[in-house]
């Protein structure tokens, strides 16, 4: 790490928080720095490299907003973990456990609350509800190999799913052990960028791309089960859908034919 920080190599043209922000993320690319280890302070940086605390800083940040690095308050800079990048099927009706399962990965659920409240208008809206009706809640991190992919807000109606508390692993697993596991959804996509708050649970810096993802699920007899909203890191996800070509219209006849 020593010569990573050497001063040497700083007189080139160009801004110097460029040339130190190339040379971190190079020993990252090339495995000089791994995931987990951890950067000196900036102060150290400064004094090794000869340059300012101001260019560092500049130069860190860069990365961090890039995702390369990861700042946690109290303990220092980190390269961060390697994300692997996952392609999800539009096309199938399956839960955030069952995905995982599938690719052989550990998944974890980090409940951020549940219990069972008031709907909002939203949740009146899109559940069929009335405002004397109750919904269970469930926010929850949802991540693999500890690394956090999507946070999860789900409502459903009490008649559907009484005791929120009962979902420790699966919501669609609780819900097929009930009878009540949808057969059909609705799912909206749109680009977003983090909040402070959400990028922060997803360990990712303020502002960064993310996937906003509402889903509207529904039983056989058209019942609607759940509204979900969910937002998934951008550089972890491609979601795929199949495309066919649409049946040919006939064509009208006209009296030349």
């Amino acid at each position: 790490m020593d010569d990573l920080f050497s001063p040497e190599g700083f007189d080139e043209a160009g801004p110097l928080y460029v040339a130190l922000q190339r040379r971190i993320a190079d020993a990252i690319a090339t495995g000089q720095l791994t995931p987990g280890d951890s950067l000196p302070p900036e102060r150290d940086m400064a004094a090794k490299t000869g340059l300012s605390r101001v260019t560092v800083r500049k130069a860190v940040q860069a990365l961090v907003a890039q995702g390369h690095l990861v700042q946690k308050r109290g303990s220092g800079t980190f390269v961060a973990p390697k994300v692997e990048r996952l392609e999800q099927a539009l096309s199938l009706l399956t839960s955030f456990s069952e995905d995982m399962a599938r690719r052989g990965k550990t998944v974890e659920s980090v409940f951020l609350s549940r219990g069972i409240h008031a709907p909002t208008p939203e949740e009146v809206m899109a559940l069929g509800l009335s405002a004397q009706d109750r919904v269970s809640r469930l926010e929850r991190v949802r991540q693999t190999d500890g690394v956090p992919l999507a946070i999860e807000r789900a409502a459903l109606s009490t008649a559907i799913l009484p005791d929120p508390f009962r979902v420790e692993r699966s919501l669609y697993e609780v819900l097929s052990e009930l009878g009540r596991r949808p057969v059909r959804a609705v799912q909206r996509l749109s680009a977003t960028n983090l909040s402070p708050a959400d990028a922060a649970l997803l360990h990712l810096p303020a502002g960064a791309a993310g996937l906003r993802i509402e889903r509207v699920s529904y039983l056989p007899s058209g019942r609607v089960v759940e509204f979900t909203r969910s937002l998934y890191r951008g550089d972890a996800y491609d979601f795929a859908v199949e495309l066919q070509l649409a049946p040919e219209t006939p064509r009208a006849s006209t009296d030349k034919d």
